[in-house]
């Protein structure tokens, strides 16, 4: 199997520096979707040492994963650079995520083998219906079930490829399931969006249960395409898509 480089030195560090680079990538990450860093800023090993709290090494193989993922890019002068994107470029990760899930979908329903193995993808889809109308307080809660159903319907692919593909897709900004999903008190238009975003959800798990391929890809990836819906809506107001996790890092024309 061919590695990615980044990959292929985490495997040959040592157990505590692969330890210390998980967590300095969920904390670059962050920073990074948080706007901690400009689009195009170079971003370089030695000031994150105190920032974050480890040593060189992790830090350079966190920034090796992030530019792999997407999220940075190698800077000529040394370093990295902190990647912007287009509003192109996030529409192409909602398709690709679309596509991907969509195939997740088919594999699904090709794959089952016994009915109460759909039992966690129902769970989700239960627990979401019984909140609707989350509030801002429960709306963590709403997302962790989004994010678990999504990963639920991958798991049920049984293809460890497609995972890892998908995977990639969804660390760039607003390609997740959860990203752009908007509690009714932040955009008016919301609230529609998650009953249109459920009866998807209702729609999959009968389309796998009744083994039909096609219809379970077709509805995974026109759900997918509720976040471009989503996007467009936030992208309506700048105010409160400046807030957006990850905004700081596209250039909106």
């Amino acid at each position: 199997m061919e590695f990615r480089p980044s990959e292929s030195r985490m495997r040959s560090a040592p157990a505590e520096d692969i330890s210390q680079t998980g967590r300095a990538l969920l904390n670059l990450r962050e920073m990074l979707l948080r706007g901690d860093f400009r689009a195009g800023e170079r971003i370089s090993e030695l000031p994150l040492v105190p920032r974050l709290g480890v040593s060189r090494t992790p830090i350079r193989l966190a920034l090796d994963r992030l530019a792999n993922e997407g999220l940075l890019e190698a800077s000529p002068t040394g370093g990295f650079m902190v990647r912007a994107f287009t509003v192109a470029d996030i529409w192409d990760a909602i398709e690709l995520r679309g596509v991907l899930e969509g195939t997740a979908a088919r594999l699904a329903a090709e794959r089952l083998t016994a009915d109460d193995e759909l039992d966690a993808l129902r769970k989700c889809r239960d627990e979401m219906e019984s909140m609707l109308a989350p509030t801002l307080e429960s709306f963590a809660q709403y997302l962790d079930l989004n994010e678990a159903f999504h990963s639920a319907l991958v798991d049920l692919a049984r293809s460890p490829m497609l995972r890892r593909t998908l995977e990639r897709v969804l660390s760039l900004p607003f390609a997740s399931p959860s990203a752009l999903v908007f509690a009714p008190t932040q955009i008016p238009q919301a609230e529609g969006m998650l009953v249109l975003g459920q009866e998807h959800h209702k729609a999959i798990v009968e389309a796998i249960e009744g083994r039909q391929g096609t219809r379970a890809e077709s509805l995974a990836r026109e759900h997918a395409r509720l976040a471009r819906r989503n996007l467009e809506m936030a992208l309506s107001n700048k105010d409160f898509f400046s807030s957006v996790p990850g905004a700081s890092l596209v250039r909106v024309v």
